[in-house]
C-alpha cells in the first residue's frame, strides 16, 4: 500500500531547509510586516514523490463510463492511461531542474507569501510585464513563453520586442501561501500585483492574463492600479455577466452564444462546484491524486480531447504534452494546494454576486486593451463581443490554432500576439 502521507507543511518545511523561503504559518506572522524578496528553490523530499505513486496504485477506479464521448466525465481510458505514465514514466526531478533554472522568489504580500518567477531580458529596454495563470494551471502553463518573451531575438523576434517577464503564483496556488482569511478575490489579487510590480521596481509595465488570470488582469485596468499602461486577454470574463445581453445577430456571434450557453448548460459543473461548495471536493483531491488529476482534466471541451489524445493515442496537441500536463497536476498534489485554489472560485463567484447586485457598471477602463481570440477557446469571442466590453479595443486578432490553454498549447504564436498587441505601447509614455 503505502505510508503516511507528507503533509503540505512537511513538504514546505523541506523547501525551506533547501534555502527556499518557508510557508509555514509561525513564520509567516512573524515575517507579518517582512517586505523583502526572498530566493526560493523547489525540493521536493522524496518521501512525497513515493506516496503519490502509492496512491495511484492503489487507486479504487470505477467502472467505464457508458458513453463513448465526455459527457458522463472524464473517460476510464483517458485516466487510466495518465495514471500509467504518471507512475511509470514521468520524472518530477525534470520538471523541479527546469523550474530551478529560472529566477524564482518569494515576498509576502497583504499577508499571504507570493511566489513568483522573475527574468529580466538581456535587452536593456525591455517592457515589464506581469502574466497570470489561471485554474487549473499554474505557472507550468507559462514556461514555454519565457524564451520567446525575454530573449525575442533567439526566437524570430527583434529586440525592441523583450519584455522583463514576471510571473506569479496565484495567492493559494503551487508555491504561493495559502490565505487564511476571507477576501481573496480577483481584485485582492490584483492589488497585490500591483505592489508586486512597485516592489520590483517597475514604474511602468503591461499585464496578461487568461482563465483566472484574465479576470486579475482585467481587475487591475478597472482598478487604474499605478504603473499599468495596458494588458492583453485571451479570455472575455465579462461573459460570465453578460453573456446574454451580447450581440448574436452574425453567424460568428451565434457560435460563440452556443458555445457559452453550451459551457453554461453542460460544462458547468466544476466551476458550480468550486463556486458554492469547494471544500466538499477538496477532500477527494487531496486524497487521491487520481481524483485531482479528473477533477482538472474535466475543464473544457477542446483541452479534455486534446489531453486525452495525449496519453490514450500519444498524439500531443501543441506544448500539451503528456510531461508538462503530469507536471501541473503533480505541482497540485505535491503543494497540496487543491483545496485553497478551489476557494479562490467561492471568494470570486461572491464578488461577482455583490456586483451585480450592486446595480452599478464597473469602472470604465482608462489603458489600451488588445485580445486573441483562439479558436478553441472555451467561447471564441468575437470581435463585436470584445469591443462591447472594450470600446476602445487597441488590438484584435483572431489566430487559427489554440485553446484556452494559449500560452501552454501554443507558446510561439502566443508570444507573437503578445509583440503585436504591445508593440504601441513601447516607448516611454
Amino acid at each position: 500500500m503505502y505510508g503516511t502521507a507528507p503533509t503540505r507543511r512537511d513538504v514546505l518545511a523541506t523547501f525551506a531547509a533547501a534555502g527556499a523561503v518557508s510557508l509555514l504559518p509561525e513564520q509567516l506572522a512573524a515575517a507579518a510586516s517582512d517586505r523583502s524578496i526572498r530566493p526560493f528553490t523547489v525540493k521536493v523530499p522524496q518521501a512525497a514523490i513515493d506516496d503519490l505513486r502509492g496512491r495511484i496504485a492503489a487507486t479504487r477506479w470505477p467502472t467505464q463510463e457508458l458513453v463513448d464521448d465526455r459527457s458522463q466525465g472524464v473517460q476510464l481510458a483517458t485516466l487510466r492511461a495518465l495514471a500509467r505514465y504518471w507512475t511509470s514514466e514521468h520524472d518530477w526531478r525534470k520538471c523541479e531542474a527546469r523550474l530551478n533554472a529560472l529566477p524564482q522568489f518569494i515576498t509576502e504580500i497583504d499577508g499571504v507569501d507570493i511566489h513568483f518567477i522573475h527574468v529580466r531580458s538581456r535587452h536593456e529596454n525591455a517592457l515589464p510585464l506581469i502574466m497570470t495563470h489561471g485554474w487549473p494551471g499554474s505557472v507550468v502553463e507559462l514556461l514555454d513563453t519565457v524564451a520567446p518573451l525575454t530573449d525575442p531575438t533567439a526566437h524570430g523576434g527583434n529586440p525592441e520586442d523583450a519584455f522583463h517577464l514576471v510571473l506569479p503564483s496565484l495567492p493559494g496556488y503551487g508555491f504561493s501561501g495559502e490565505p487564511t482569511e476571507l477576501g481573496w478575490d480577483a481584485g485582492r489579487t490584483a492589488r497585490a500585483w500591483a505592489e508586486l510590480m512597485h516592489r520590483l521596481g517597475y514604474t511602468r509595465y503591461v499585464a496578461q492574463g487568461g482563465d483566472v488570470g484574465a479576470l486579475v488582469t482585467d481587475l487591475m485596468g478597472r482598478q487604474a492600479v499605478e504603473g499599468l499602461v495596458g494588458y492583453h486577454l485571451n479570455l472575455l470574463p465579462a461573459v460570465l455577466a453578460i453573456g446574454d445581453q451580447l450581440p448574436k445577430k452574425s453567424e460568428q456571434e451565434r457560435t460563440a452564444a452556443g458555445a457559452f450557453a453550451k459551457f453554461r448548460d453542460d460544462g458547468f459543473g466544476y466551476f458550480l462546484e468550486m463556486a458554492t461548495r469547494p471544500q466538499t471536493i477538496s477532500y477527494a483531491m487531496l486524497d487521491s491524486p487520481v481524483a485531482l488529476a479528473a477533477w482538472m482534466l474535466d475543464h473544457d471541451t477542446d483541452s479534455y480531447y486534446k489531453i486525452s489524445r495525449a496519453f490514450v493515442d500519444g498524439k500531443p496537441v501543441g506544448n500539451l504534452t503528456r510531461d508538462t500536463i503530469v507536471d501541473n497536476i503533480t505541482l497540485y498534489w505535491l503543494t497540496g494546494t487543491a483545496a485553497s485554489a478551489a476557494r479562490s472560485y467561492w471568494e470570486d463567484a461572491r464578488a461577482l454576486a455583490a456586483a451585480l447586485a450592486s446595480g452599478q457598471p464597473p469602472p470604465a477602463v482608462k489603458v489600451p486593451v488588445g485580445f486573441t481570440t483562439f479558436p478553441g477557446e472555451i467561447w471564441a469571442s468575437p470581435r463585436s463581443w470584445v469591443e462591447a466590453v472594450y470600446p476602445d479595443l487597441a488590438y484584435f486578432n483572431e489566430v487559427d490554432k489554440g485553446g484556452h490553454f494559449a500560452a501552454w498549447e501554443e507558446p510561439k504564436l502566443f508570444s507573437a500576439e503578445l509583440r503585436a498587441a504591445f508593440r504601441s505601447l513601447r516607448s516611454a509614455g
